[in-house]
């Protein structure tokens, strides 16, 4: 989604929008509008829709999560939908409206990793922490005291006997 100024309006005044709609996007009056045009409940849609902003382009991306790449992209153009008829709704006053960039399609493939990989993944890195935890452990011969090593004083040298000179 774009945010697009009208006449008078400056594009500093379309960013701050596009923030301000990415912060509402999975906010109540939002999820009321696209949980009618899905069939789900909004508690539902708030946990499968996430929105992000750019912080130098007046733009809003919003992604669905769904087990079922179909129902990810309904859900996610539903919220935008909504979105942007919640936005719009007020543009004479806010002087932006709230267009559709491109619709959320749906993916040909998953896009979460395989349950193999994501273990593979998890226990390299497991063993290079533990590899790392290893090298930076100190020795055991450094371990004299709780404040480290024993500190080495020089003994005083044994003063000779005094001669008298006759």
């Amino acid at each position: 989604m774009v945010v697009v100024p009208e006449a008078g309006t400056d594009a500093p005044t379309a960013l701050g929008f596009a923030q301000a709609y990415g912060r509402i996007a999975t906010g109540s009056a939002v999820l009321a509008g696209a949980q009618a045009a899905t069939h789900t409940a909004a508690s539902d849609l708030r946990a499968r829709v996430r929105a992000e902003t750019s912080p130098d382009a007046p733009m809003i991306e919003l992604t669905g999560t769904s087990p079922r790449a179909a129902e990810a992209a309904s859900a996610a153009n539903a919220v935008a939908r909504s979105l942007a008829a919640v936005a719009n709704r007020d543009s004479a006053a806010t002087g932006v409206r709230l267009m559709f960039f491109s619709p959320a399609a749906a993916p040909t493939a998953p896009s979460s990793p395989s349950a193999p990989l994501a273990g593979a993944v998890g226990a390299s890195a497991g063993g290079l922490l533990g590899g790392l935890v290893l090298l930076v452990r100190p020795r055991p011969e450094e371990q004299d005291g709780p404040e480290g090593p024993a500190a080495q004083v020089p003994t005083p040298a044994a003063a000779e006997p005094e001669r008298a000179a006759v």
